[in-house]
């Protein structure tokens, strides 16, 4: 197929098969309000639809608007964010819609060059807002995006080098018209059709001009290099309760986490520090482990518990154990909570 007969194929096996999300408008439709597209793409970084869906519907109830996000206490937001995991996005978004406010007077600019100014925004996020919700032809690649492309030419080159080719191949069939649509039927095609494994090939509306389909092996692409051993680090989390309320800090803005609630914990290191930071000189009791992976390493968080006889000199908030679910903690420190709550009636 030329170029215009392969977007033409996929934006009609779209607006026969596109997805029903919360943040889109139906094929041919006018554009989405852009605070849905731009708040559905940065939560949908590395996330999945299953799991964005809820926070998606969560946060645009509470902030039904830019102005709304951008009045929010960051607080809020990130506590709001907990569990969707890579905090810097929810502190990115609050910043954006902080400076949309403030130097655009509550309008998202309109062109990809413009969005790409914005805190947050890069070359993911602001071709996807541009297409989507201002109909520029932007070349909009994500994962989705690079495994189709990657099976459609086979191509050999391995990521992340091959996304140069992969880029050149998609703004060759991104149309002039649609191109929201033409972008979001390759996500939906990857999604739902060209999958990692298993991809239903028979029902691909490109298959006739699938490279990788005729390899008899499209699974083995994107071809990618060998993935290196993540190094482990440890830490130590402090449970440290008093009257039914349980001590939770604020973690610094910058650094892994930045802004979150959380338990105290010292430096993650190479090797267990033991009690080294605790927040208190009190009897502690080791409650376990929780093991967590971050992008670039695992992390072993030793769980230890002890109570307080005054409030002392330990900074942070004290907080009731019976509402802790409330308290947006990131799911490391959820994960230290939990533990802890089922071990502390053992040794108290």
């Amino acid at each position: 197929m030329p170029d215009l007969a392969i977007s033409t194929a996929l934006l009609g096996w779209y607006d026969d098969k596109a997805r029903s999300l919360p943040w889109r408008a139906e094929p041919g439709a006018p554009a989405p309000d852009p605070y849905r597209v731009w708040l559905s793409e940065v939560m949908l970084q590395q996330t999945t639809v299953a799991a964005v869906k809820p926070y998606f519907e969560m946060f645009t109830k509470k902030w039904p608007t830019v102005e709304a996000l951008a009045a929010a206490d960051s607080a809020d937001v990130m506590a709001a964010w907990a569990g969707l995991g890579y905090y810097a996005r929810a502190r990115n978004l609050h910043a954006c819609a902080q400076t949309i406010v403030a130097d655009h007077g509550g309008q998202f600019p309109q062109t990809e060059a413009e969005l790409r100014e914005l805190p947050g925004i890069g070359a993911y996020i602001g071709a996807a807002v541009a297409a989507i919700a201002f109909g520029e032809p932007a070349t909009v690649v994500d994962a989705n995006v690079e495994r189709v492309i990657t099976r459609l030419h086979a191509i050999e080159s391995a990521l992340p080098k091959a996304r140069a080719e992969i880029r050149s191949h998609t703004q060759s069939y991104t149309p002039a018209g649609r191109p929201g649509d033409f972008a979001q039927a390759m996500m939906d095609l990857g999604a739902t059709i060209c999958t990692t494994r298993n991809p239903d090939c028979p029902d691909c509306p490109l298959r006739q001009n699938c490279a990788a389909e005729r390899t008899g092996n499209p699974e083995r692409f994107p071809v990618k290099l060998p993935k290196k051993v993540k190094p482990v680090r440890h830490g130590t989390a402090f449970w440290l309760e008093r009257n039914g309320a349980v001590l939770l800090v604020r973690r610094p803005d910058s650094g892994m986490l930045g802004g979150m609630r959380a338990l105290p914990s010292g430096e993650w290191v190479d090797t267990a520090p033991g009690f080294a930071e605790a927040p208190a000189n009190v009897k502690w009791a080791a409650f376990g482990t929780v093991s967590h992976v971050f992008t670039h390493f695992a992390l072993e968080l030793d769980v230890v518990g002890g109570h307080a006889l005054t409030d002392g000199d330990a900074e942070g908030e004290w907080w009731p154990i019976e509402t802790i679910e409330e308290a947006g903690l990131p799911t490391l420190f959820a994960k230290a909570a939990t533990l802890a709550i089922a071990q502390r009636e053992n040794v108290e």
